[in-house]
């Protein structure tokens, strides 16, 4: 099984324990669900849009070769910081990345054609909604490039969950680290709400040893 096949059967709450687990940042909140609610996770293909000079070469619409970039799994990344009210992701760009086989996106800033996404079952999670274009307002800085989601600096290839709690980047070099703390606490609670399903006391089954789970120091085996 592939890490983003592992990751995907986690949710964003197991992995933001591991991340504080190991010392790591990367959770972003403010980020819901605006189209479908269904978990996302994948590789990450990041596309970075603003304002003044686009990025140099061709002249295409913004967005297309972020889509034609990624592949089935992959999750797309957008920053869109400029405080202008401006799609960051649309309709015919959400057709195109549903028949590439991508999971999903995440936009830090508004989106557009959300009703679209919504009949495509397809998810997106952004900052926010708007019916405005992003001609004549903001253009392609570049894909595949460094972007900056919330206070994550998240690079091309690292790892992305996205759910109703939130949003956790994952470094692609922490990401075997990460799954292993992430599903040993899932196991944990899991365990735990049997417990409660089984009839023992919340309070005996939440005791000390649940409040020590993220120590550093904590067995990571069960």
């Amino acid at each position: 099984m592939s890490p983003a096949q592992r990751l995907a059967r986690l949710d964003t709450c197991a992995v933001s324990d591991a991340m504080d687990k190991l010392g790591l940042s990367g959770v972003v909140t403010g980020l819901p669900p605006v189209s479908v609610r269904r978990r996302i996770a994948g590789r990450v293909v990041t596309l970075k849009l603003g304002t003044g000079e686009r990025a140099p070469g061709p002249i295409r619409h913004l967005g297309t070769a972020a889509v034609e970039a990624a592949g089935v799994g992959d999750v797309l990344v957008v920053e869109q910081r400029s405080g202008v009210d401006a799609g960051s992701w649309g309709g015919i760009l959400t057709v195109a990345a549903k028949a590439r086989g991508v999971t999903g996106v995440v936009a830090d800033g508004p989106v557009r054609d959300v009703d679209e996404a919504i009949g495509l079952d397809f998810p997106v999670y952004a900052r926010g909604n708007t019916s405005r274009t992003a001609r004549n307002r903001i253009v392609e800085k570049g894909t595949n490039v460094p972007v900056r989601i919330g206070d994550v600096e998240v690079q091309p290839g690292d790892y992305v969950i996205a759910d109703g709690s939130a949003v956790v980047f994952i470094p692609a070099a922490e990401i075997e680290r990460v799954l292993e703390a992430a599903q040993f606490i899932a196991d944990r609670e899991g365990a735990m709400a049997q417990a409660i399903r089984d009839g023992r006391p919340v309070t005996e089954v939440m005791g000390a040893s649940y409040e020590h789970l993220l120590h550093n120091k904590q067995e990571q085996k069960p």
